[in-house]
């Protein structure tokens, strides 16, 4: 099953209240919502993909447990971008600054910033090319590094901000650069 797109706004304009609530009211199926204000809806990950999804989050949780500069966040966190879309990466970190800058009420909705880094995994029903505009989304909107990772051909794309794409092909790990110091990937339990 793909994900559906589906545009409410010639009958209503949901405010970001309502669709944080419409999520909440709906915790079993997972939302999005484009810049245009349409509601994407995806379909839950297999099996194969949310173990890959959990052990990538658990290297970033660890890293971020320890080096203790920033917040880590998995794949059912929600983020209000600048452009007013909300996303929900399959990884997320910000700096603790970020974090703390933010009100207790913001703190517990979809957050109102983007990301500093995103990893998407492509899962078997994501579209690369809806992925790929997704991840150039989070660098317009203030992302500094991003990763798109391609189980299937075991291909990675990272994003910096105002570089050209990187690809790496069949990558062992990937480094945080120095947007997460010292924080390395290790791909094998991803692949």
């Amino acid at each position: 099953m793909n994900a559906l797109t589906v545009n409410f706004n010639s009958i209503i304009k949901l405010t970001d209240e309502q669709f944080f609530q419409l999520c909440q009211d709906n915790r079993d199926l997972r939302f999005e919502r484009n810049a245009n204000g349409e509601l994407i809806i995806m379909p839950p990950t297999g099996g194969e993909t949310g173990n890959r999804n959990g052990r990538l989050t658990q290297q970033l949780f660890n890293w971020t447990d320890v080096d203790g500069t920033g917040i880590a966040f998995d794949s059912s966190t929600g983020f209000t971008l600048p452009n007013g879309a909300d996303r929900s990466p399959d990884a997320a970190w910000i700096p603790l600054e970020r974090w703390n800058a933010l009100n207790n009420e913001q703190q517990k909705k979809f957050l109102p910033l983007c990301p500093d880094f995103v990893v998407e995994l492509l899962s078997p029903s994501d579209s690369l090319s809806a992925t790929q505009q997704k991840m150039q989304e989070y660098m317009d909107n203030g992302t500094r590094l991003g990763w798109l990772i391609v189980r299937s051909s075991r291909r990675v794309e990272i994003y910096r901000q105002g570089q050209e794409v990187e690809i790496l092909e069949s990558p062992v790990s990937l480094s945080g650069e120095d947007i997460l110091p010292g924080f390395v990937l290790n791909l094998e339990s991803i692949w």
